[in-house]
């Protein structure tokens, strides 16, 4: 009750002004019937400026402000893939022996449709993500990811991340990854159950991380050419991408 107790009194406060100021406008003009006129056309428009005000006008500010938001995840979401997403990618797709499978379909052109990034989201999520683990460089990845641990540490303590449930997921994968490497003394002489754990959580982070580039790669061409450019150029799966424009 204390938490609304100024509340309560501020209502109060304004009520009884709305009472003085009717009862002093009655004293000058003498005029009930004018009185009575208002204040019931005012009442009869209350409904309508609640529809409005908190339904129409609320909703529409909601959403230009999510919309910013997701505006600054996005450059979140860059600065990932910059510092630790594209390599990762590189690390994930040399355990995969039919990554070529799926290669032509991850190569992005500035010709693509809002309709052909859907098309593709769709069938990567039908994509059977096989990982041998011992045919990429585990030393490696658990080396890179050792080094970036800070770095992800840093993206979980954002607490707008919460408003893109995906690339949150993508991050909590990638940092359990992390941590699991980490707690091993040496990664290259592990039993095969052991491996067989550490392949599932590699095709854990490899599938989410995957879905969340295209996402992204659409993003960058639909809002910046210049960024989209260089990522093409930059592709992992491309094997004749350079950053170097010939």
């Amino acid at each position: 009750m204390r938490k609304y107790k100024w509340q309560i009194i501020l209502g109060c406060v304004l009520i009884g002004s709305s009472i003085l100021f009717y009862f002093f406008h009655y004293l000058i003009f003498e005029d009930a019937h004018h009185i009575f006129i208002y204040l019931v056309g005012d009442i009869a428009f209350v409904p309508i400026e609640v529809l409005l005000v908190t339904i129409i006008i609320h909703r529409l500010l909601n959403i230009r402000e999510k919309r910013a938001m997701l505006n600054k995840l996005n450059m979140v979401i860059g600065a990932f893939f910059s510092e630790v997403g594209t390599k990762l990618m590189s690390f994930f797709s040399a355990f995969d022996p039919y990554t070529h499978t799926i290669g032509q379909d991850l190569i992005p052109t500035t010709q693509w449709t809002e309709e052909e990034f859907l098309q593709i989201s769709h069938r990567l999520k039908s994509y059977d993500y096989k990982i041998e683990i011992k045919k990429g460089e585990l030393k490696n990845l658990s080396s890179f990811l050792l080094l970036k641990r800070d770095f992800l540490l840093g993206l979980l303590q954002n607490p707008n991340l919460l408003e893109h449930e995906s690339f949150t997921q993508l991050l909590w994968a990638v940092f359990h990854l992390t941590e699991e490497l980490v707690h091993r003394d040496d990664v290259q002489q592990l039993p095969d159950k052991d491996y067989d754990h550490l392949s599932g959580d590699i095709r854990r982070a490899y599938r989410l991380l995957v879905a969340q580039w295209i996402e992204y790669m659409e993003h960058l061409k639909d809002n910046y050419p210049y960024l989209f450019s260089l990522a093409v150029r930059t592709n992992p799966f491309d094997s004749e991408a350079s950053p170097v424009i010939k």
